[in-house]
């Protein structure tokens, strides 16, 4: 073996260690008294069947060499305590293991939150984020508990293996040495076909994840409406069938290779236990050792193939378990690229300057086009700056920038001056109040919906029912059964569904609760009609006073009263200037005024 194999089998079994250490620590912090309470229990499953094989040996010699049947009943009762105490660690065993699992699996649910939370949205944009994750959802609940459990189990296991070793060994050294090399064979195989396992699941992630697409697609209310009128729901159960036979299949050619494997292996280990039996019945019959003795070294047989199967199996199954939790380690090792500032500034509150931006380009992530090029743009304290032009000009992005959901590949973005990736991430978006287009809609009450918006306020407070009043929500909610505790949408009991003009009043009154510097509103006004539209802006405007304001729209009647207004063509500003000055100019703004002018004329 050359010095880089070697060096490449440290790393793994190094690696392996790691994991093994982190899934231990990660257990013991979820639930310290249960796997404590296991620990114990554990000990006395391991002690407990070397004292039944060693009280059945004293009832069998009892009766062959005529005790007295007092003592032989002593005997019978302790063993018979000895079993009602394992069948009584048996069932504790049982309540702590479920206990475990429930209280470790929900942890890691909350380091996964945790951890899609702090990751950048560029991820949520990459299918191999998409993977990792669902990777990670399929096996993190469960794997850090099957690696303690499958200690504890091999530790019990060991525990008794070495008594029974210790055993047979007093009977000859031969028969201990043939079941230990009879388990092997079985080890290997459970060993080999796990990571056989674990690549083909690697492999097959897509699969899986596009035959849970087209599961998600038939069963969410979102696809609904389309599947039933264009009789798509024949389509995707046969899209989706097609895909788990191919998944089944794949996965049961590997177990099944690895079930003929497995029985060739046993039948060696079986072979190995009777020829053992037949050692022993025969050193009985030579008078070389007692009938009680026999029977004893019979059940130690049995129980040490059983036990030393059961250890290696425990082996087997940590490594297997061991590497699938590679998928968890995987998806928690991702890293934010819009990181924290090492000494961040504070935001300046009031803002006195404003936000400018100086030479702004930016391209997505794994695309080689830029969708902002060089944009220069200023929005000063109590201006309502006004971004329009066609879909894809690079609008929203500007605002998904702003909010450092990203960070500008050139240039920067400062606000009174000072870059915004100087600022504390989280200080820097509590001075927004952001709501774009493909708003959120929580099934929540409309009340909570509301009071998402600033959460650090009392759920009751009354600036909910203010916030809800600027944005029209108030109309309808208030005539609703339940008024603000009526929960929305169809998820749960009870729920009332809205129409898209009514979520949009109610993201609307989520964005105005927001006591903040810096306010933005991306196509607030597209669901509702001219009157309600009016009435919105007019409010905006109010909230607005002494803000940055900026407002996102496509129709251009929405803007007409913005400071400035700049209009973005492929990227790049273009025109900027107020609606008098840019009507009078005659371009692009101009023009898609007129076109959408005609429709009211």
């Amino acid at each position: 073996m050359n010095s880089s194999s070697a060096k490449a089998i440290g790393k793994k079994a190094s690696d392996n260690a790691l994991r093994l250490k982190q899934a231990v620590e990660l257990v013991w912090r979820s639930a310290q008294g249960w796997t404590l309470a296991g620990v114990v229990l554990i000990i006395l499953q391991g002690s407990l069947p070397l004292a039944a094989l060693y009280l059945m040996k004293l009832i069998v010699d009892g009766v062959s060499s005529g005790a007295s049947f007092e003592a032989v009943l002593l005997w019978i009762g302790l063993a018979g305590g000895v079993a009602l105490l394992v069948a009584v660690c048996n069932s504790l065993s049982s309540v702590v293991s479920e206990a475990q699992s429930i209280q470790v699996s929900d942890s890691i649910q909350e380091i996964l939150h945790a951890k899609s939370v702090e990751v950048d949205l560029e991820y949520y944009e990459n299918p191999k984020y998409y993977e990792m994750l669902h990777r990670a959802q399929q096996e993190g609940p469960s794997r850090p508990t099957q690696i303690v459990n499958g200690l504890l189990q091999a530790g019990k296991s060991g525990m008794s293996l070495l008594g029974v070793l210790a055993l047979m060994v007093s009977v000859n050294w031969l028969v201990a040495l043939l079941l230990c090399v009879a388990a092997l064979p079985s080890a290997l195989i459970q060993a080999r076909y796990a990571r056989k396992l674990y690549l083909w699941q690697r492999a097959c992630t897509r699969k899986e994840r596009a035959a849970w697409y087209r599961h998600w697609l038939l069963t969410s209310d979102g696809y609904a409406k389309e599947i039933r009128l264009f009789d798509l729901g024949s389509l995707f159960m046969r899209q989706y069938r097609e895909i788990r036979e191919v998944v089944r299949k794949e996965r049961l050619a590997i177990i099944y290779r690895r079930s003929a494997l497995d029985f060739a292996s046993q039948a060696i280990a079986l072979t190995a236990v009777f020829a053992s039996l037949a050692f022993i019945a025969h050193q009985a019959l030579s008078g070389i050792i007692t009938l009680g003795s026999m029977v004893m070294y019979f059940g130690a047989v049995q129980q040490g193939q059983s036990f030393l199967s059961s250890f290696m199996s425990n082996l087997a199954r940590l490594y297997e378990s061991n590497l699938f939790l590679t998928n968890l380690h995987e998806f928690l090792q991702l890293k934010p690229k819009v990181t924290q500032p090492s000494h961040p500034k504070k935001v300046p509150c009031p803002i006195k300057q404003g936000i400018c931006f100086e030479n702004v380009s930016f391209g997505f992530p794994g695309t080689n086009s830029l969708v902002l090029k060089n944009v220069n743009m200023q929005i000063k304290p109590g201006q309502m700056v006004a971004l329009v032009g066609e879909n894809g000009s690079g609008k929203s992005t500007l605002i998904k920038l702003l909010c450092r959901l990203y960070d500008p590949q050139e240039g920067k973005i400062s606000l009174d001056g000072i870059d915004l990736r100087d600022f504390n991430i989280v200080d820097l978006r509590r001075e927004m109040s952001i709501i774009f287009q493909d708003y959120a809609r929580y099934n929540l009450t409309a009340g909570e919906n509301i009071w998402l918006g600033n959460a650090h306020l009392p759920p009751a407070e009354e600036k909910i029912l203010a916030a809800a009043q600027c944005s029209g929500a108030d109309e309808f909610i208030s005539g609703m059964e339940n008024k603000y505790e009526t929960v929305l949408g169809k998820w749960f009991d009870n729920g009332t569904e809205l129409s898209v003009g009514e979520w949009q009043k109610v993201a609307l009154a989520r964005a105005f609760l927001r006591n903040c510097q810096i306010i933005v509103l991306d196509e607030p006004t597209s669901s509702l009609d001219p009157r309600a539209e009016d009435g919105v802006i007019r409010k905006f405007r109010r909230l607005a006073e002494g803000k940055n304001a900026i407002i996102i729209s496509h129709r251009l009647s929405t803007v007409t009263a913005a400071d400035c207004i700049y209009f973005l063509k492929d990227g790049r500003i273009v025109e900027s200037g107020t609606h008098q000055k840019l009507m009078e100019q005659g371009g692009e703004y101009a023009r898609l005024f007129e076109i959408q002018a005609r429709h009211y004329r």
